[in-house]
């Protein structure tokens, strides 16, 4: 019990699960790094390797089959406002898997807040900050509504959410009316997905961005070895750093290209969705990895009875996760509706919820509970994205997408089995 409880130290994601060359602290070199990285990548712990190496293939395949289109900055900047909704709405989900609970009515619920929001706006003229507001709350509310069903009556996640799936997707129905839709029209609100951070701003955001970065890592590798803690070669510690350096600049300059259609007109920049995931990705990080309450989640997950009689208030946690988790589908369904300049009764409702699902698995999150980061909702929105919009750009017809995306996710959930399965039997 005490092995599931501790704190976590910076040689371990919370929970145990190690993360990359991050897991590994006490080599003294790059390649003695590297080595032991390879060790446990055969022992079952394969981490974000399935995701990143997803978007490598599918990124070249598509690239190779539609060189014209798909790498420009315009399809880059429309895979950027596609995968926004999904990311954040399985950034919530990751949460709650992290317990091995699901929430099949996020997506409906991320529908539900957007139509308060739509409904506030055009009928009753609200402004665009007291209608996200009222949107968010509303979030919060039916998270508290759920994880009180889960944690206190004690009802299977599953059973409570398939019914609010259905429940939630009514309210929606009666909210807005059959066969009608709430138009999005302001301009702050329609500026996530319309608009764009300008290009100057935009440089200076992403120069910023990797001076914190670079500033955290190098001050976590000067804490560790002041105090004898076991910690990452210096020489890993700045190819991170680099890697993550040469991601941003690259977004950044391929964005900052004019992508206009039309001459005469300029349109250049990071689009607002980008900076918003960014934002959420450092501060649940953040959540998840420096805070007690995120070391208590890790624990739940790994150990809900070790937990309980370690002191964790086990209730607590669980009715928190689903909170946070229809939070974000809140801020997800907002997302969508400024994509799309409307709200309808079916808003939220289809694929949403499997995409966002398939998201977090696919990024690395273990359906078993106990394992999992927020970067894999990022890193596994992308796959979902690249993949819907690759198949777009092909002009193939709708089950293909449909079909892929379900062998995708039916392979991420396989290799999570079988890695887990592979970790147990190599002692990792």
């Amino acid at each position: 019990m005490s092995s599931t409880l501790s704190t976590p130290t910076s040689a371990q994601e919370p929970g145990g699960a190690p993360s990359g060359f991050e897991a590994d602290r006490s080599a003294d070199s790059f390649g003695a790094t590297v080595r032991a990285y390879v060790d446990r990548v055969r022992g079952g712990d394969l981490g974000a390797l399935p995701a990143i190496l997803g978007i490598v293939v599918l990124g070249l395949l598509f690239f190779a089959l539609r060189p014209e289109t798909f790498l420009t900055p315009r399809n880059m900047a429309n895979l950027a406002d596609q995968a926004a909704p999904i990311i954040i709405l399985a950034m919530g989900l990751v949460f709650i898997l992290l317990l091995g609970e699901i929430d099949l009515s996020a997506g409906v619920v991320s529908g539900v807040c957007a139509a308060v929001m739509a409904k506030l706006l055009a009928d009753a003229g609200a402004p665009w900050y007291v209608s996200v507001l009222a949107a968010i709350v509303t979030g919060v509310v039916i998270g508290l509504f759920t994880g009180s069903l889960v944690g206190m009556v004690g009802i299977p996640s599953f059973v409570v959410t398939l019914a609010l799936f259905l429940g939630w997707q009514g309210f929606t129905l009666r909210l807005i009316g059959e066969g009608g839709t709430v138009p999005v029209r302001d301009p702050v609100i329609s500026a996530i997905s319309d608009k764009n951070v300008p290009v100057a701003l935009g440089w200076v955001l992403a120069l910023l961005t990797i001076a914190v970065y670079a500033a955290l890592q190098l001050n976590r590798f000067r804490v560790q070895k002041a105090r004898g803690l076991a910690h990452a070669p210096l020489a890993v510690v700045l190819v991170r750093i680099g890697v993550i350096a040469a991601v941003v600049v690259l977004v950044t300059a391929v964005l900052s290209v004019d992508r206009a259609p039309a001459v005469g007109v300029v349109l250049a920049g990071i689009p607002y969705a980008i900076p918003l995931v960014v934002l959420l990705l450092l501060l649940l990080t953040f959540v998840l990895g420096r805070t007690s309450f995120g070391r208590h989640v890790y624990a739940v997950g790994g150990n809900a009875e070790a937990a309980r009689r370690a002191g964790i208030n086990v209730t607590r946690i669980r009715v928190a996760v689903f909170v946070i988790g229809s939070t974000l589908a809140a801020i997800s369904g907002i997302v969508a509706a400024a994509r799309l300049g409307s709200v309808a009764p079916g808003s939220g409702g289809g694929n949403t919820l499997l995409y966002a699902v398939g998201a977090a698995v696919i990024g690395g999150t273990s359906l078993f509970g106990g394992r999992g980061r927020v970067r894999d909702a990022v890193l596994g929105g992308l796959v979902v994205a690249i993949i819907a919009n690759g198949l777009g750009l092909l002009g193939t017809e709708a089950y293909l997408n449909f079909i892929i995306t379900g062998g995708v996710l039916l392979l991420a959930a396989s290799v999570d089995a079988l890695a887990r399965r592979r970790a147990a039997a190599t002692g990792h």
